[in-house]
């Protein structure tokens, strides 16, 4: 992946950012600014802290551009992701792989 120069307007707009995840989520779920990452050529990723019950370790991103010699700050997407050291659900087994052979003989006896 190639290392991106940090566009020093978009890397600023640490305000403009989180006004736009005020407009999805209460503002005590979003915590602090954690930081800004360059994704590409006017394109940065700013993450901030998530203060939900249920999400410890989770951050809300909110990805910024602009146009080529514009002042003028654009929202691309945003939401909640995974941090470092999050909880996350464990991945998911079929049932027909995790279930044991008392309880297939239960389900067989049940039909």
């Amino acid at each position: 992946m190639p290392a991106y120069k940090k566009d020093a307007l978009l890397a600023e707009a640490v305000e403009e950012a989180r006004a736009a995840l005020i407009e999805i989520a209460p503002r005590e779920q979003i915590g602090e600014h954690l930081r800004a990452e360059a994704e590409g050529d006017r394109l940065v990723t700013h993450r901030f802290a998530a203060s939900q019950p249920g999400y410890r370790g989770w951050e809300w991103f909110v990805t910024l551009a602009r146009a080529p010699r514009s002042k003028k700050v654009t929202v691309c997407e945003l939401g909640l992701l995974p941090g470092e050291g999050a909880l996350l659900a464990p991945e998911w087994v079929p049932w027909s792989e995790r279930v044991t052979e008392d309880e297939k003989a239960a389900a067989e006896a049940a039909s």
